[in-house]
């Protein structure tokens, strides 16, 4: 274990009543670093976090904090080097100022400098006007602002959050990940977050785990996970919404010729001739072009004509299924969506780089056209 791990993770195993078992053999978070762990609803990650808090003794295994393994005889002065918000902020009946302020008085802080921490820490969170408003008044999201300053004032030495925004609209939910970005960038806050959101990941974390099925599949930089998954479970979990199959047809200068559905597609990959692969492609990587003409030349190499085959409205875009002789998602705005004229058996020419296409790990062989819908 390295001087820079805080907090791991060995060889844990949690298994329940029901079933499910929760089996980690290494995860580690770093000093300052911000370790999110994704995954379906279900794949134990609250159950990881209560572990790693100390909150739910493993089966086996043991939580290291700063090198030296916490035994149940030191589990409770570990659990006060450490603090924790939940997805409900569980404030007590008193004022947010006394909220944010209890720990420190529990740990025998002196009133002057609580005051002081309380006040700063809530000015940090942009709810210092509300330090003498009751705690019951507040809304989700000020609410949820006095609990991660009640947690920071602590000055802990890890900060876990267990889906911290879940509970809360979508304009309050992105303002306070952005002023919680801001805050465990600017002290370097060694944090693990637990969410199921891809868009928190991205925007808070360092470093990504993926948890399914109560197992790790991938833990590497959030740009790794999301752009380079390692299998085709994480490919779909984190949005990789087409994957097929293909065969390497010819090589040149480290670009790869692959077939896939009948069509030619260039990939930057150095692969062998007559390899048979599994391709992701992300929708907001690919690019839709009204009609079904040849573009002028570009910088991306693959221009397919195709049929649009389906519309699905999800989250800020469209997500566009297009029949290029294997089904291709594209993800655009609703205003592009509308000044390209996009329906159903309407014709397109999708465009994407050589470097968009990802080699992954070969999984159970799907039926992508179902997937998508086609």
């Amino acid at each position: 274990m390295t001087a820079d791990v805080v907090l791991a993770l060995r060889d844990l195993r949690v298994r329940h009543a029901a079933g499910f078992t929760l089996e980690v053999d290494l995860l580690e978070a770093r000093r300052g670093e911000v370790l999110a762990v994704i995954g379906p609803n279900g794949a134990g990650k609250s159950t990881l976090l209560r572990a790693m808090g100390l909150l739910e003794p493993p089966g086996a295994g043991a939580v290291w904090l700063h090198g030296q393994r916490v035994d149940a005889a030191h589990a409770l002065a570990a659990r006060r080097r450490m603090a924790t918000v939940f997805q409900e902020p569980l404030l007590a009946d008193r004022s947010v100022a006394e909220n944010v302020g209890l720990g420190l008085r529990f740990r025998g802080v002196g009133r002057r400098e609580t005051d002081a921490r309380v006040a700063r820490w809530l000015a940090r969170f942009g709810v210092g006007h509300l330090a003498a408003r009751s705690a019951r008044t507040l809304s989700g999201g000020e609410a949820q602002r006095v609990a991660l300053a009640r947690a920071l004032v602590l000055e802990p030495e890890v900060l876990l959050l267990d889906e911290p925004f879940a509970a809360l609209d979508a304009p309050t939910r992105a303002g306070l990940v952005a002023d919680l970005g801001g805050v465990l960038r600017e002290d370097r806050v060694t944090t693990v977050l637990i969410t199921h959101d891809r868009g928190e990941a991205q925007a808070l974390a360092d470093r990504v785990a993926v948890l399914i099925a109560g197992r790790l599949r991938q833990v590497d930089t959030t740009s790794r996970v999301f752009w380079a998954p390692a299998s085709e479970d994480v490919a779909r979990f984190v949005g990789v919404e087409t994957i097929v199959t293909g065969r390497v047809v010819a090589t040149d200068d480290g670009v790869a010729r692959v077939e896939v559905g009948g069509r030619t597609l260039e990939i930057a990959a150095g692969l062998q001739r007559g390899t048979r692969v599994r391709l992701g492609i992300r929708p907001e990587d690919v690019t839709l072009a009204a009609g079904a003409e040849p573009l002028p030349p570009s910088s991306a190499r693959n221009a397919l004509a195709g049929i649009v085959r389906r519309l699905r409205p999800g989250g800020p875009g469209v997500h566009v299924v297009v029949d290029v002789g294997f089904p291709l998602v594209a993800l655009v705005t609703p205003r592009s969506a509308a000044e390209l004229g996009l329906a159903e058996g309407v014709a397109v020419m999708a465009v994407f780089k050589a470097t968009v296409p990802h080699v992954i790990a070969a999984g159970p062989s799907l039926d992508t056209a179902d997937e998508a819908g086609l």
